[in-house]
Parts: structure tokens; C-alpha cells; sequence
């Protein structure tokens, strides 16, 4: 396939096979894991590669009260099955969703429970389940005033939703030069900020800028950092590799790669891993989400070796973002990885139907051969 040979092309410092590597357990700040009894099978693939996870709130309904996201957090639980909660090294840190009517109070409420550590602001239309979103930025500068009071992070899906006047591949440009400057600006400096799943040059420029604050951070997806949009489309359309911000051009991605491979504490590993039936990607409307969750780890380890830049590897993926959010970094459990390929399902379970995973019926170049705890 096209995608496979794009994805082998980026190997540009081949590591030996049977070359091993260590890591703390990693985090993945953003990510989709759904509901019902979909949950379980996608916190089988999340909870074997990270230690913790950023949870978002777009379900139907979306989790926009403290109660909601406290019975989301519990139903996460109940679905790790497998072992006994205190045998697990996986944390879901929750998230609220905001809208228009978002109080301040609510906002205060959720921090005080400490198991709710982010609000998502999804622009009205923009993605999966927006429908509920913000329709004026200006409508919820209340609740986010009060994140900044309390130390709750605002993460922000960076694109304009008003597809019938900007392109598609503009739409995250536009927002920045829109939205995020004028938010930023108007903002308390205590309200942290993360641009998730950034996806083009603009906003790699934008974060990494000297005058942009030190409040403002992005997450970067593994299938951002290895996929372009000739993958998607050169030689047929691969439903399975829409997403949304929708992939861009090779200049992009060698930005983005660049960005997340460069050492600068402002860039880290939110896999926005997002699962959908194969009958909802197969569709005349097929739904954006690329899922990841099965080889998440495995696949930024691979983009970083094509640049010859595993030893920045660990604070992207391990350090970065626990530091900004004012986590405690892992330091009991760790993860081995060895350079030996194996070759990823058609499909997995999801609920009751599948999910095609990225690379289903490919390779993935490297295999986790290890996690332990030194607390065991």
C-alpha cells in the first residue's frame, strides 16, 4: 500500500534489529476511549502503553458537569477488568467539555474533586461531537478566568469551524491568527493553555516563537508525525487516515517532526487516538479519528529514529507534558522496547463491531518487550 511505503521512506537512520530501549512509562495527553462497552476494549490497548491519559469529554452526551466526569472516570475503572485497581499503572485524568453556558462555579467544583485536570473548548462544528461546543470564544471567558484561578488547563481543538468560508487546510492557521493571539493576550498568563493535535508549520512556529508565552503548549500525534496527505489520497482515498485537523502537506509534517523532536519542553505526546466502527469510517460520511492506541508508543519511537533522535525520545513522550501539567513524573514503572517488527490485526474489537487500527495489515517496526514496576 501507499501508506506503508510513505511510512517506510521516513526510516532515514536505520537501527539495528534487536536494538533495545528504555523508558519511563510513557503519558498520553489526549485521548478518545469512548463508552459503553467499547471503553474496555480500547483501555486494553491505552493502558498497556501509558501510565496515564488525558480522557476527552466529547461523548453523547458530552461530559460537561463534575458529576458526569466523575461517572465516566468510575466507568473507566470498572472497564480495566484485567487487574485490580490498585495493581494498575494507569491513571484517566478527566476533562470537562465547555459550553456556551460553562459557570464559573462549575469550573471551581470540578477542581475540587482533584480528579478533574482540564476543560476542552471545542469550537461549535469543528470535529466528533461538537455539536455542543462554543460558539463565541468570548461566551466562556468567565469559566476560563476561573481555570486560571484554580489551576484547571484549557485544551483547545485549533480550528475554525465555518468549513463553507475557510479551506480545510487553512482552518487551524486561521484559528491561531483569530482566536488563540486575541485569547492569549486577553488571558491571565495562569491560565495554561495546549493546542492539541497541531498539524501545521504555522502552529509549530507560533508555539515555539520567543514572544508566545510560556503558558501556551501543543500536543503532536504519532500519525501527524508519519503520515502526510498523499497518504491519504495519492492512489485512492484511505478512509482510516482522515482526521481532523486533517492531515497537510510534507513540508508540515517535517515541521511537526522537527518540533516534536527538538528538545523543547513545550512540545509533547497527545495521541488524540480515536476510534470508530468500521461501518461509521466506511460511510458516505465517513467520521474523522485515526486509531492509534494499539501502537501508539511503538509509532512515535519510529518517527524519532528516522531522524536519528531517540535521546530526545523520553522527554517528549515521558517528561514534557507531566511537567507542564504539574505532574509528578513516573519514576517507578518503566517500558522496553526492542527494534523487531510484527505485524498489526485487520481489526480489532470495538464493542460490538471492529476498528481498523492505523496500519492494519502492515508492520510496525518496533515491539514493546517489556513494562515493570520497581515497586513489584
Amino acid at each position: 500500500m501507499a501508506t506503508q511505503a510513505a511510512a517506510a521512506a521516513v526510516h532515514t537512520y536505520p537501527i539495528p534489529s534487536g536494538t533495545r530501549i528504555t523508558l519511563p512509562l510513557p503519558d498520553d495527553f489526549h485521548h478518545h476511549f469512548r463508552d459503553g462497552e467499547a471503553c474496555a476494549d480500547v483501555l486494553g490497548h491505552a493502558s498497556a502503553r501509558f501510565g496515564r491519559a488525558i480522557v476527552m469529554p466529547n461523548l453523547k452526551p458530552p461530559v460537561t458537569t463534575t458529576e458526569m466526569a466523575l461517572k465516566y472516570r468510575a466507568h473507566l475503572l470498572a472497564s480495566l477488568h484485567h487487574r485490580p485497581e490498585e495493581d494498575r499503572p494507569f491513571v484517566p485524568l478527566m476533562t470537562l467539555y465547555l459550553t456556551d453556558t460553562t459557570t464559573p462555579d462549575e469550573i471551581r467544583k470540578a477542581q475540587a474533586t482533584r480528579r478533574v485536570y482540564a476543560c476542552k473548548y471545542y469550537p461549535m462544528g469543528s470535529t466528533t461531537n461538537s455539536e455542543a461546543g462554543v460558539t463565541d470564544i468570548r461566551n466562556i471567558y468567565p469559566a476560563l478566568r476561573a481555570m486560571a484561578e484554580c489551576g484547571l488547563l484549557l485544551l483547545i481543538h485549533s480550528e475554525v469551524s465555518t468549513p463553507s468560508s475557510t479551506d480545510v487546510y487553512d482552518r487551524e492557521y486561521v484559528f491561531i491568527e483569530t482566536i488563540i493571539k486575541p485569547l492569549v493576550a486577553d488571558m491571565p498568563r495562569s491560565l495554561k493553555i495546549v493546542l492539541e493535535h497541531i498539524s501545521t508549520r504555522e502552529a509549530v512556529d507560533y508555539v515555539s516563537h520567543e514572544d508566545t508565552p510560556s503558558n501556551v503548549a501543543a500536543t503532536i500525534t504519532c500519525h501527524h508525525l508519519l503520515y502526510n496527505r498523499n497518504d491519504m489520497l495519492v492512489g485512492g482515498i484511505r478512509p482510516h487516515l482522515y482526521c481532523l485537523p486533517i492531515l497537510k502537506r510534507e513540508g508540515h509534517r517535517l515541521a511537526l517532526l522537527r518540533a516534536a523532536t527538538s528538545g523543547n519542553v513545550k512540545f509533547f505526546a497527545g495521541t488524540d487516538s480515536a476510534p470508530h466502527a468500521v461501518s461509521d469510517k466506511e460511510s458516505t460520511c465517513g467520521c474523522a479519528g485515526v486509531y492509534t492506541a494499539h501502537a501508539a508508543v511503538e509509532l512515535y519511537v519510529e518517527a524519532f529514529e528516522s531522524v536519528n533522535a531517540l535521546d530526545k525520545l523520553r522527554g517528549f513522550l515521558c517528561h514534557h507534558g507531566a511537567d507542564y501539567y504539574g505532574l509528578e513524573r513516573n519514576t517507578t514503572t518503566t517500558m522496553t522496547l526492542e527494534k523487531r517488527a510484527w505485524n498489526v490485526p485487520y481489526a480489532y474489537k470495538f464493542g460490538n463491531g471492529v476498528v481498523r487500527p492505523l496500519r492494519a495489515g502492515e508492520t510496525v517496526a518496533w515491539s514493546i518487550v517489556g513494562v515493570s514496576s520497581s515497586s513489584s
